[in-house]
């Protein structure tokens, strides 16, 4: 998907700002200095279309070999674009030390137009003042799920005002939040915990920004919450959501705050004369969703105003689900917690136009040699973060075969039920997707990683 607008920060300053950086107290903040680059209008900007692959994909680089021309030479010489392979792991190491501003201006310049700032109107607004002292263009984003403060609004207002830009608001599909009020009400998530409403509001709207999207920003700070952040690199490959290539390993995040703690970032802020939400005022330090959010008593951590129905140690909505490790997951999950102290962990793929298969269900369709139609299967575990980040293409490409002689399934696979899956289902890791043709007893494995609802398309197609 493209976004609308792409913003220039450099030509509109705050009220606080002079024309120069050169601010005697800038230093406090880090030892990399404001840039003073000149002030381009947008359209003055040339962003630069050097692509950038991740080691995860294990990308070879394309072979520009010389070729020296001669008079019996018929064709023109084939230029083919070096690949440059970037290993995020040591970039992170090496900027460890470095500065927010000096990460910032890094992520800006290697990305131009291609990463976005992830912006929820509360104190990652500091991102959005970084990226402007860099004097690069930048762009912002924000997820509007529809239920936010006033307040957050009217913040949002103002810090377009401030820079001058527009943010490119994500909203969550219509008809997905229709569905589930009518269901389930306005405040399913304080009895079944806040996960499925997350999924419908923020996760999908973020994972239809990101798909437009090389590389994103976020404020994610390593003291923000003790049981899922506190590892977090300045820059990672992101292990959960795809870019615009597809396939894992095509979206690069950054985290230039990560390793920032909350009063210098509010030192900060105050400093430069930032715009903040009004609701940090009233006691509010994490903000959120209106119903999810509230302020925090003195001595209580941050997380702890979101939630706070829910397990205080894995405080996430699924935008950074990636923090979450497995065993976290299994045993202190952000699903709901129950008087016995045990946690749910939603289900995935949950549609109609997805049948849930049992064991004696799989058992029969692999025994079937002459089946009457065609099935889909998807062996997955809902804790697992790439099983998470296919949901909304799974769940599309279901409503795309609904009535086409296609059956759309899922079996769980984890738990007392691998040692099987792995034995007669192929299953190596999760996801693995399985087509059982019409007139094979023997299932097809899905070799790729590329998940989204074209590559899936293409291999149902060509084995129907």
């Amino acid at each position: 998907m493209a976004f609308s607008v792409a913003s220039s920060p450099a030509a509109v300053h705050g009220s606080s700002l002079s024309s120069s950086f050169e601010q005697p107290r800038a230093a406090q903040f880090g030892a990399f200095q404001p840039f003073d680059r000149p002030h381009l209008p947008p359209q003055a900007v040339g962003f630069s279309r050097r692509r950038f692959a991740v080691k995860a994909l294990n990308a070879e680089p394309k072979r520009n070999d010389s070729i020296v021309p001669s008079a019996a030479t018929l064709f023109a010489p084939e230029v083919v674009e070096k690949l440059e392979v970037e290993d995020y792991e040591k970039l992170a190491e090496e900027l460890q030390n470095a500065s927010p501003l000096e990460i910032m201006d890094k992520a800006l310049e290697k990305f131009g137009n291609d990463i976005a700032i992830a912006f929820s109107g509360a104190e990652d607004v500091a991102l959005i003042e970084y990226a402007h002292l860099t004097g690069r263009p930048f762009r912002v984003f924000s997820l509007d799920t529809g239920r936010l403060n006033p307040e957050t609004y009217k913040c949002f207002d103002e810090v377009e005002k401030r820079y001058g830009i527009r943010i490119e608001y994500m909203f969550p599909d219509a008809a997905e939040v229709q569905a589930l009020v009518r269901s389930k009400g306005l405040f399913s998530f304080y009895e079944d915990g806040h996960q499925e409403c997350c999924r419908v509001r923020k996760v999908r709207p973020l994972r239809r920004a990101l798909k437009g999207l090389r590389a994103w920003i976020t404020g994610q700070r390593k003291d923000q919450s003790p049981g899922t952040r506190s590892e977090i690199p300045v820059v990672q490959v992101d292990p959960v959501f795809e870019g615009l290539d597809g396939g894992i390993g095509s979206l690069v995040k950054w985290n230039p705050v990560a390793n920032v703690k909350s009063n210098d970032i509010w030192n900060f802020l105050r400093a430069m004369d930032v715009p903040v939400n009004s609701l940090h005022a009233q006691g509010y330090v994490s903000i959120g969703c209106e119903p999810c959010t509230r302020p925090v008593l003195p001595g209580q951590h941050e997380r702890e105003g979101r939630w706070w129905w829910e397990d205080a140690k894995a405080k996430e909505c699924g935008l950074h689900k990636g923090n979450i490790k497995e065993e976290n997951l299994n045993g202190n999950g952000n699903g709901a917690v129950h008087a016995n102290g045990s946690t749910t962990i939603p289900d995935l793929f949950t549609t109609q136009n997805v049948i849930t298969l049992s064991r004696p269900g799989i058992e029969n369709l692999l025994k079937l040699k002459d089946r009457k139609e065609s099935w889909l299967v998807v062996l997955y575990a809902p804790w697992c973060q790439f099983c998470q980040a296919m949901e909304g293409s799974y769940v599309e490409l279901a409503e795309k075969l609904a009535g086409s002689g296609v059956k759309v399934a899922k079996f769980k696979a984890d738990e007392e039920e691998k040692v099987f899956a792995q034995q007669e289902l192929q299953l190596g890791s999760f996801p693995t997707i399985l087509f059982f043709p019409k007139h094979s007893s023997r299932p097809v494995k899905y070799p790729s990683e590329k998940r989204d609802v074209d590559s899936l398309m293409a291999f149902v197609n060509a084995l129907q």
